[in-house]
């Protein structure tokens, strides 16, 4: 994920409370889509992880990219 901001997610992980537990959340949506694919979860629960996941996504790099900003 973000592959282009590695070194500001670990940064933001260890500085940032908040950060860290939307990158945990992320972390455990997309365990469990992958679990979900396996044991054939319904389309609309599936749908609606991915959708929560991809919100987490957003909020993450939006503020890789305000830190990425603050700092230059």
């Amino acid at each position: 994920m973000l592959h282009e901001y590695r070194d500001i997610i670990s940064k933001l992980r260890v500085e940032n409370s908040r950060f860290a537990s939307l990158f945990a959340k992320h972390s455990a949506l997309d365990q469990k889509i992958s679990k979900a694919g396996k044991d054939r979860m319904d389309y609309v629960a599936l749908d609606s992880l991915k959708k929560e996941k991809l919100q987490l996504k957003d909020e993450i790099y939006a503020m890789c990219v305000a830190y990425q900003k603050a700092q230059a």
